[in-house]
């Protein structure tokens, strides 16, 4: 679910419309809540909300209830910065069919479009198509006459065959033999692909490496990083040497807690104290993290996709956050920032 959310332009939150389930999900531990905030934490700026099981015998389809959804859904999402104003709200049962693609005379009260015409009404993002080459690596095959073939979305950049790359973040160098998307050949794949593409030799390539030109602003990996991040859902206090699970593009990884540099005020973006021993729900702060494996990063304002990411721990997420600068292999890479102007939507 998370890679999947990571590569995504556009999230479709299924809510529950039935009694009692749709209060779980939108629990301090509930599904509907968790997956809206890794869906913006994951950089999808787009979504729609659909409420569904309006056909259950508790809803009846009425239209009470779709609205005291509505209300509670949008607390949400407005906590996580999204814009409630462009988020639709489409009442719908998907087991009757109803609002999927044609208006439903069981809902006589809904003025508003079905899920299809939602779907339509879609904006495709800006591609970054002027920076250099990066591609987030989701599953690497092996087929015999063929050879290796990374699987993954490009992120930034374009790649063509004859096109060196390297994969960080063990800086392995190889030339792209072909590519395909959707068992077609292409000659250029652009941000937004989803590509499959064949690589000279046998490299060990693996799922959370970074793909980019070998000659441009290459990937590769770090030794740490420095990362804004804000608290949402732990039990006690975070104190340094925590080391919770990092979900970053594609690749799921171990990271500690190093120092903790700053507590930032979420409101003003200024310094509130430096140097906190701890850190709980509902505050923020600028944390230096080391990953326990080779990791392959960038910063936010460099490559957004690959800049934001959760932190997962006892099987939720505890926290996201964005990396201001990131301290690579070949020598140090620091950058100057101002974290009141941090958006998610950046």
């Amino acid at each position: 679910m998370i890679t999947g959310t990571s590569q995504a332009d556009v999230a479709i939150l299924i809510v529950s419309a039935g009694l009692g389930e749709f209060e779980v999900g939108i629990s301090r531990s509930g599904q509907t809540r968790e997956h809206a905030l890794l869906a913006r934490a994951l950089g999808v700026k787009q979504m729609i909300v659909c409420v569904n099981k309006m056909d259950e015998r508790s809803v009846n389809w009425e239209e009470s209830r779709f609205n005291s959804i509505v209300e509670e859904v949008s607390k949400i999402l407005k906590r996580i910065d999204y814009n409630v104003k462009d988020v639709p709200f489409i009442p719908l049962s998907g087991s009757q069919g109803d609002n999927l693609i044609e208006k439903s005379m069981n809902f006589p009260w809904w003025k508003g479009p079905t899920l299809f015409e939602a779907l339509d009404a879609i904006k495709e993002p800006k591609r970054p198509i002027d920076k250099p080459l990066r591609i987030s690596i989701r599953n690497v095959y092996k087929i015999g006459g063929i050879g290796v073939v990374p699987v993954g979305r490009v992120d930034t950049g374009t790649i063509k065959p004859g096109q060196l790359v390297t994969f960080a973040p063990f800086m392995i160098t190889t030339e792209v033999k072909s590519i395909e998307m959707c068992q077609e050949y292409r000659e250029i794949a652009f941000p937004g692909d989803m590509i499959g593409f064949n690589v000279k030799g046998s490299p060990s390539i693996r799922r959370g490496y970074v793909c980019g030109d070998a000659g441009i602003d290459p990937p590769a990996a770090v030794d740490d990083f420095t990362a804004y991040v804000v608290i949402l859902n732990h039990p006690g206090r975070i104190r340094v040497g925590y080391a919770p699970v990092i979900d970053c593009h594609t690749t799921h990884i171990t990271c500690k807690f190093a120092e903790i540099i700053a507590k930032i005020d979420r409101r003003t973006g200024q310094e509130l104290e430096y140097g906190p021993e701890s850190l709980k729900n509902g505050e923020s702060a600028i944390i230096k993290m080391v990953p326990t494996k080779p990791m392959c990063v960038e910063s936010f304002a460099d490559y957004p996709s690959l800049g934001r990411f959760s932190v997962r721990d006892m099987r939720q997420v505890i926290a996201v956050g964005v990396i201001k600068s990131v301290s690579k292999n070949s020598g140090m890479s620091k950058m100057t920032f101002d974290i009141r102007k941090f958006r998610f939507d950046k």
